[in-house]
């Protein structure tokens, strides 16, 4: 792990890089892009670079991996890496873009701090650099065997042909799709999510994530909310039909269901309850005995996806029970509950593991509900749509 003596000055000067990352990842991304623009048109989500959310997830992972580093010292944070290794191979990440990656870096650093960046100092963090890089690079390897030996060839991208769409609400449409090649499906855990690429209007190539969302025959089935704004969301929704061909990645994801007897509580916001679809969809497919307590908040009864899937995945197994939140239910449909998810109304089994899925705010709070239910941090898994902010 980290030298001793880097380790100093990592300690020491952490403050002082944590302070201006703000300043130096703006920098480093401009940096990038002039120099490799296809980078920001094929393969980094504009839309995520246009509102600053991926520069910000940049910037909590550094300062989360060095403060790692010197709290703990002989281990390495191997759950975030996890996740940053998901996310890197779900979009094509390659080894030697770390070395690029690298360079601007590093470049950002020295036009921000300045004669800071002494030689030791900038010796201890390219230590820092290389330790969570090539941990990732590890990982990644690893992740892409896995795809390979699951079914997926060697290549990350892959056609598969349409079976048939259809709407969950207005705003969310299901798709079902089929290898184009008619090759067996790729493995996956309930939980886990498919990457999408498609080419836009303007030649750009661009990814995104998104949740499959349940079981279907020899087929995936992933579902898609239309984002304001939304470049990939909206072209899924306005011309992939029925019969059309689309890329695909593997499924990937750190966060799936894990097997056992415990009891189990899914819970979710808004369009987060599709992961968690996907797993009460796997526990009715096993015919599981566990205790499952799903909980769900959504702005009214119209906005909520899946509300059949989670009475009659409910209705199907032998000890689960649903509760719903409504912020402003309508009139015409009785609401269970109205206002946010509130745990305190609600039995949490001793020895539960807890999945939650949803909008930053949402996940804290019902995090720290859990941990106050007596639930373990360490039973508690989350998912988040988008960079991962909860670092910073």
């Amino acid at each position: 792990m980290l030298s001793a003596k880097s380790a100093e000055v990592i300690e020491a000067t952490l403050p002082v890089v944590g302070a201006a990352i703000g300043d130096i990842t703006p920098r480093f991304y401009d940096r990038l892009f002039a120099a490799h623009p296809a980078l920001l048109r094929d393969l980094f989500n504009r839309g995520n670079q246009a509102n600053g959310t991926q520069r910000e997830a940049l910037a909590g992972s550094i300062a989360a991996f060095a403060t790692a580093l010197i709290a703990h010292p002989d281990q390495r944070p191997d759950a975030m890496l996890a996740r940053i290794a998901h996310k890197h191979v779900s979009v094509g990440i390659t080894d030697a873009q770390y070395a690029i990656v690298h360079e601007h870096l590093f470049a950002a650093i020295v036009e921000v701090l300045g004669e800071a960046v002494t030689p030791e100092v900038a010796a201890a963090w390219d230590e820092v650099y290389w330790l969570m890089a090539n941990a990732l690079i590890a990982v990644e390897g690893r992740l892409r065997a896995e795809a390979a030996a699951g079914g997926d060839p060697a290549g990350l991208w892959r056609p598969y042909t349409v079976v048939t769409r259809y709407q969950e609400t207005e705003a969310v449409t299901t798709f079902v799709v089929r290898p184009a090649d008619g090759g067996p499906l790729p493995a996956s855990r309930p939980g886990q999510y498919v990457s999408v690429r498609v080419e836009l209007a303007d030649g750009a190539h661009q990814i995104r994530q998104y949740s499959l969302s349940g079981g279907a025959d020899g087929a995936l089935r992933f579902s898609v909310k239309r984002e304001p704004g939304g470049e990939v969301s909206g072209h899924l929704h306005d011309h992939l039909r029925t019969g059309d061909t689309v890329e695909l990645a593997p499924p990937l994801g750190d966060v799936s269901l894990a097997e056992g007897d415990g009891p189990v509580l899914l819970a979710s916001a808004g369009i987060g309850n599709t992961p968690m679809t996907a797993m009460l969809d796997h526990l009715a497919t096993a015919g599981s005995t566990r205790r499952i307590v799903s909980v769900h908040g959504d702005r009214d009864q119209l906005s909520h996806a899946f509300r059949a899937d989670l009475e009659q995945l409910t209705a199907k197994l032998p000890d689960a029970v649903a509760h719903v939140f409504y912020e402003r239910p309508l009139g015409e449909w009785p609401a269970e509950r109205t206002g946010l998810v509130d745990l305190s109304t609600i039995e949490v089994p001793a020895g539960t593991t807890a999945y939650l899925c949803g909008p930053l705010p949402f996940l804290k709070s019902v995090r720290e509900q859990l941990l106050a239910a007596g639930v373990r941090a360490a039973d508690i898994h989350y998912e988040v749509f988008g960079p991962d902010l909860w670092l910073v």
